[in-house]
């Protein structure tokens, strides 16, 4: 059972209190939400695509404010903590893919992403840590305990980038570091701003012929 805490709706302001939530609920949540995030990725561009994408945000912010974690257990509420560490994991492996660029240079150039697009796609980064945090990983560890927690959630964000080779092992490299550092210091402020920079560098330098624009999905086949 995930342990009972200071709640995320009297942080919220809310009058009643959640209880703690089963160990079959939280994996409940944790398969319908991600369930709901594929078919997203996977359905055209459309009314459906949309009501699917709203349903799964809306189901997360649900979820999270009506469950057992605090504010603090979320990572909201503490943005210093460990900060200095996570951005200098961060600039490590930006450096890493900066480095690593010459080995790709005979599948093609890179297509960095607009300057105008650029800060909607560290909008989203965020919202993608929040969402791998915040709900996934932390019901993921209540259940399974920190090492095959750290594991299930890295492994359910590379499935999301499927079917994308170097998003999809990336995804999975960059969710062990990101919920590793997750877990010591739960704060998703400098996660957010590492995973954006990481994005950004990864369409920078490498090969617009493996990443398809960064698309995933049905997107990647559609929009080579």
């Amino acid at each position: 059972m995930a342990t009972e805490s200071k709640s995320f709706p009297k942080f919220l302001g809310l009058a009643k209190k959640c209880q703690p939530t089963s160990n079959v609920a939280l994996l409940a949540q944790v398969a319908l939400v991600f369930a709901l995030v594929m078919v997203a990725i996977w359905t055209p561009q459309g009314r459906l695509n949309s009501a699917v994408s709203v349903a799964a945000a809306a189901l997360v912010l649900w979820f999270v404010t009506r469950g057992p974690y605090s504010a603090r257990e979320c990572g909201l509420i503490q943005p210093r903590r460990g900060a200095t560490v996570m951005l200098l994991a961060g600039i490590a492996a930006i450096l890493i893919v900066t480095a690593s660029a010459p080995l790709f240079g005979r599948f093609g150039p890179p297509h960095p992403v607009a300057l105008e697009r650029s800060w909607q796609y560290c909008i989203w980064a965020m919202l993608q840590e929040f969402m791998l945090q915040s709900f996934f990983y932390l019901r993921l560890e209540s259940v399974l305990g920190k090492t095959w927690g750290l594991l299930a959630a890295a492994g359910l964000f590379s499935l999301a980038h499927l079917p994308s080779p170097i998003l999809t092992i990336a995804g999975f490299l960059g969710a062990l570091l990101f919920c590793e550092l997750f877990r010591r210091y739960r704060n998703i402020y400098p996660l957010g701003i590492i995973h954006g920079a990481l994005g950004l560098t990864i369409a920078a330098h490498l090969p617009d012929s493996l990443l398809h624009h960064m698309r995933v999905g049905l997107g990647y086949w559609l929009h080579p």
